[in-house]
């Protein structure tokens, strides 16, 4: 590609948060003029600083802004957009963004809308594995029809059982069972949360591997059937079957294991021509069992791990090969050293990793050598309660793994953050245990939860972030209509809520109070009927996780809100007595 050329491109990041700050970077490095989209609580976010233009989307819901293609679109036509970055999350998987894009007029810096589709729906990826021969467990090639189809594989396969979103991902949309009783309900489950964060509620179901590890392959494909694996992680420090902590390279895997992971990422993505980066997902059970998982068609967020050990810039490699350059190496690079990285989560692990968005009032970020610091926050931003909680991630690097879990406890215990609980103090907790921090590696996929999670101690509540939407007025200038988006509070001449902690105490005893933000799912049970104390009477979804509510108390419940109704943190759902 020619200066020229390279002069001209604009790259719109279809994103928020810490992964467009990254992009942002990349584009600046690449002589690329960078464009931020956002919604309105985002209008002053770090990605819109840093960027070298910004559009607003016009809402301030995800549908209504980092999920819709016609405002994405939008933005790209009124800013003279030529790229689109999808970041991860949101769009980054959908194969009609992909077609969009592209029927715009743009390039779409990721894969082909062919292979989005082929690997993005987990049943057709389960076929194509089987056809080059990866490692499978056993599940359904179609999607559900309904709950008695889950009932009837659980009765079939025994359980546990796993039942997954097919467009899903990062946890959203998977639901464990290990009860018969159970699965109706999971599937339900599943089918909600997947609707609210992919659009879409098809669900498949397999047989769930107990205590294994996670082990995922990065790729590059050049769209032509070449593909170059770049390296391999560990993620089996999991919550809500998400990660938290992951590494590079996957510690403890023999040499025939290792190569088996890899040789099965490339043939997958070779089966489909794939291009641009991705990562193969896979199991390894304790008794050495491979079963593949899945095919993330985007950047992942760990990503940096790799970039830490290899030296490759995964993000200027999507650039190349999406204008046309291909991938900068052939083959594997062998690894130097070893890297952690550390979901920094808005999230208090004592209370159940509950999401706690709040105004980010000190933030002291570690140096040193070997520490990268990847976010979308700086201090006096808020997290913002309508999308997800991780506002940053903390990479480290050493020559060896000791050394950086060594290099991690430091650069953790220097990091501070005031304002919204954060996962830092379990994270110290983590890397101090003898079952991650040994060569033994002991963890698996449901280690945190069944092992560590007991020991997180309890953070205070930051207070509500301030609801502050804009309001949009039409202004003439120089002849010319143009709409301003200026915050409420500005036009009604106040600040912003105070952001001290909320008073714990309760006025009312009767009333059954929310822990997080969020929007009211479902009730499950009836308007007056009895319950006894921690009965589980509602679900809200916060910041992306379908989160379940108990009753404090005993005696009748009144609801006081309804299914659909926004629910603040401390607000009142119903009045138990």
């Amino acid at each position: 590609m020619t200066m020229e050329s390279t002069s001209k491109q604009k790259i719109l990041i279809a994103n928020r948060g810490e992964i467009a700050v990254r992009v942002v970077r990349a584009c600046a490095e690449a002589g690329y003029t960078s464009i931020a989209v956002y919604a309105d609580q985002d209008a002053d976010a770090l990605h819109v600083r840093l960027a070298d233009e910004a559009a607003g989307l016009g809402g301030t819901t995800a549908a209504d802004t980092y999920l819709s293609i016609d405002a994405l679109l939008g933005a790209a036509a009124r800013t003279g957009a030529t790229a689109v970055h999808p970041g991860y999350g949101f769009l980054s998987e959908s194969a009609a963004f992909a077609r969009a894009v592209e029927d715009a007029g743009l390039v779409w810096i990721g894969p082909s809308p062919e292979s989005i589709d082929a690997l993005g729906d987990k049943m057709t990826a389960r076929r194509i594995a089987q056809r080059v021969g990866a490692p499978l467990a056993a599940g359904t090639d179609e999607p559900l029809t309904g709950p008695h189809e889950a009932v009837a594989f659980a009765e079939q396969h025994g359980l546990p059982i796993a039942i997954k979103a097919a467009y899903g991902g990062g946890g959203r949309g998977l639901k464990v069972v290990r009860e018969l009783s159970e699965v109706a309900e999971a599937f339900d489950a599943a089918t909600r949360e997947a609707v609210a964060a992919f659009g879409r509620g098809e669900c498949f179901v397999e047989r769930f591997l107990e205590r294994p590890r996670h082990i995922e392959v990065q790729v590059l494909g050049d769209g032509r059937g070449g593909v170059v694996v770049v390296g391999d992680r560990d993620c089996s420090m999991q919550r809500r079957n998400q990660k938290l902590i992951e590494e590079a390279p996957a510690p403890g895997l023999r040499p025939e294991q290792r190569s088996r992971f890899h040789e099965a990422a490339r043939a997958i993505c070779a089966e489909v021509q794939y291009r641009g980066a991705g990562t193969v997902e896979f199991l390894l059970a304790e008794d050495g069992t491979i079963s593949f998982l899945e095919v993330n068609t985007r950047l992942q967020v760990e990503h940096p791990v790799t970039e830490a050990v290899t030296g490759v810039d995964l993000v200027r490699e999507q650039f190349r090969i999406a204008f046309g350059e291909g991938p900068s190496l052939s083959e594997t690079p062998r690894p130097s050293g070893h890297a952690f990285e550390f979901r920094i989560n808005a999230e208090d692990p004592g209370r159940g990793f509950l999401p706690s968005p709040g105004r980010v009032d000190r933030l002291c970020v570690p140096g040193g050598p070997g520490v990268r610091w990847d976010s979308g926050i700086e201090a006096g931003d808020a997290v913002q309660p309508a999308f997800d909680s991780m506002i940053a991630k903390l990479i480290v690097h050493a020559d060896t793994r000791d050394a950086a879990l060594v290099r991690a406890g430091r650069a953790l215990r220097e990091l501070a953050i005031e304002g919204p609980a954060t996962v830092v103090p379990f994270d110290l907790l983590a890397i101090d245990d003898p079952a991650f921090a040994t060569a033994t590696f002991a963890v698996h996929t449901q280690w945190i939860e069944s092992e560590l999670l007991p020991r997180a101690e309890v953070q205070p509540r930051p207070a509500p972030v301030p609801d502050e939407p804009l309001r949009r007025v039409p202004v003439e200038i120089d002849g010319r209509r143009v709409v301003l988006g200026l915050p409420v509070a500005l036009l009604a001449g106040f600040g912003s809520a105070s952001t001290g902690l909320v008073d714990e105490a309760v006025a009312d005893p009767a009333e059954l109070r929310s822990t997080v933000p969020g929007t009211l799912v479902r009730w499950l049970v009836d308007d007056g009927a009895e319950v006894a104390e921690g009965d589980p009477v509602a679900v809200l979804d916060a910041m992306k996780m379908e989160t379940t509510v108990a009753a404090h108390r005993a005696g009748a419940l009144t609801r006081r809100v309804e299914v659909g109704e926004a629910v603040s943190p401390d607000g009142v759902l119903a009045s138990i007595g």
